[in-house]
């Protein structure tokens, strides 16, 4: 499995723990001192004495690259916080099939609307379904009721003893 991180600080890693590779220091306490696995230390040993330098260097992250760059996300996400009214829909809700017609009608690139719930995650955003209120509720009746009246109809525990 691939290590989370950034590539170039993984890279770096590679590098540190060659270089005390070269000082002399074995792959065990190589591991222990960047707190890593030995195994590691290892194949990266192997690999920097077949290939140099250049085969512990950084490599793109596998996997199909984004439709979307950086700079079009950030450009999503700015119209996404706008709110769906602003982009021409009847209410503020945001669906995965509304921002897919968001994205393709400004950045001109068709997403599968099951794959928008992967993208919307990855800009930090959830899934979340608003709360059906009646128009016609009135907040300090509910909040008298549930201090005055809940107390009184609320079953209580009973006591627990022999049986």
């Amino acid at each position: 499995m691939r290590p989370s991180g950034d590539p170039k600080l993984l890279e770096q890693r590679r590098m540190q723990a060659i270089s005390l590779f070269q000082e002399g220091f074995q792959p065990v306490e190589i591991a222990r001192q960047l707190g890593i696995n030995r195994r590691s230390v290892r194949l990266w040993k192997a690999q920097f004495l077949a290939g140099g330098p250049e085969a512990l260097r950084a490599r793109p992250t596998p996997g199909r690259p984004w439709k979307l760059d950086r700079a079009a996300r950030a450009a999503l996400e700015t119209l996404l916080l706008r709110g769906a009214r602003t982009a021409g829909y009847a209410t503020d809700l945001w669906t995965c099939p509304r921002v897919a017609q968001v994205i393709s009608r400004n950045f001109g690139v068709q997403y599968h609307v099951d794959h928008i719930g992967r993208l919307l995650r990855s800009l930090g955003w959830s899934p979340q379904k608003p709360e059906r209120r009646a128009i016609e509720r009135d907040e300090e009746a509910i909040r008298r009721w549930v201090k005055m009246t809940w107390p009184k109809v609320k079953k209580t525990p009973r006591a627990r003893g022999p049986r």
